[in-house]
């Protein structure tokens, strides 16, 4: 009595999966298989059972390390099944055929990304699958309006969360590193630990430690210390558009209210300017008070900058008419 976690015609492709079916084995023996989706879809977490043993449940769960939790989302007999908190309300089987227990969960979230758990629980011979679900998305640092250094972990945490975006995992960091993401302030991830990833080494950033690579300081109080944010978003089901304009922060909200759309957050406009190649030279307010820009394809007056990216002006008097707006428009 087994679960089989069967890659065959995956509902999202996968390749490196293979077309092999993976008999389970104890979880702290195999590899995680990754799963991934877009934020705003629907996917599915496989899980299969070779059989149906008597008096057996599945339960799948949220494993959360860092907070080590694991949160139960559904649990079924085949004749009945429970689910529980927010994550419950939008995950159902799949129930493809008698033996799917595959979870699926429409309207995937930012928070909905980590590990997930299929146990079946069958008297002594309990066994469990693990899944990794990752969300397709990109990391910007972030700070406050006064200055670095300003967030503790709960401060950090409630930043991201407003501009559209959560903080970073360390796989998210290590990942926008390897993709060129370069900055010398250090800050939260969402486990509590604080980093900043380094692709040009120098001396203000790391001393004498002159090799690329991601800096760490470790776990850190989260009340007491003070640092930068690593935020991470997701591909969004809207649209960002820049309007012109010399428009004080207030005015820049009502241009955008006027066209039944929204001011747009920080994350918004970091996933237009990666997923939808938003390339715009001039600044724009953003809902937080900062004025930006998004380059796709540098050029030597647009910032100077040889790699493309989302450029800031910082946090101007919010009465200067000097720039134009982002908008934000739901599809």
């Amino acid at each position: 009595n087994h679960v089989l976690f069967l890659p065959a015609n995956p509902p999202f492709p996968c390749p490196a999966w293979g077309s092999l079916a993976l008999t389970l084995v104890p979880t702290h023996l195999h590899h995680l298989k990754v799963v991934h989706a877009q934020r705003g879809a629907t996917v599915t977490l496989p899980c299969v059972l070779r059989a149906w043993p008597p008096h057996y449940k599945v339960k799948w769960s949220k494993v959360e390390p860092a907070e080590l939790l694991e949160n139960i989302i559904l649990v079924t007999n085949g004749a009945q099944h429970k689910t529980y908190g927010q994550l419950g309300g939008r995950a159902r089987l799949r129930r493809g055929h008698r033996n799917d227990a595959s979870l699926t969960i429409a309207g995937v979230a930012l928070e909905d990304e980590g590990r997930y758990r299929c146990q079946l629980v069958n008297g002594l011979e309990d066994e469990s699958l693990s899944l990794t679900l990752t969300l397709d998305g990109v990391v910007f640092p972030y700070q406050t309006s006064q200055g670095r250094y300003r967030f503790n972990y709960f401060e950090a945490k409630q930043a991201c969360e407003e501009q559209d975006s959560r903080l970073a995992t360390y796989q998210q960091l290590y990942k926008a590193w390897t993709e060129g993401l370069d900055w010398c302030n250090a800050g939260w991830i969402l486990d509590g630990t604080v980093h900043y990833p380094i692709i040009n080494p120098r001396e203000p950033c790391g001393g004498r430690l002159l090799v690329p690579g991601i800096r760490t300081y470790g776990a850190k109080d989260k009340q007491k210390d003070r640092f930068d944010a690593f935020c991470f978003t997701s591909p969004v089901r809207g649209q960002v558009y820049f309007i012109q304009g010399h428009l004080s922060f207030k005015e820049a909200g009502q241009a955008c209210h006027n066209q039944g759309a929204t001011i747009a957050k920080v994350g918004q406009l970091y996933s237009a300017w990666k997923f939808s190649q938003l390339d715009t030279c001039d600044g724009g307010w953003l809902a937080d008070g900062s004025v930006r820009y998004p380059i796709t394809t540098p050029r030597t007056h647009c910032g100077g900058l040889l790699d493309p990216g989302v450029r800031s002006f910082g946090f101007p008097n919010k009465e200067q008419r000097t720039y134009g707006t982002y908008c934000f428009s739901v599809k």
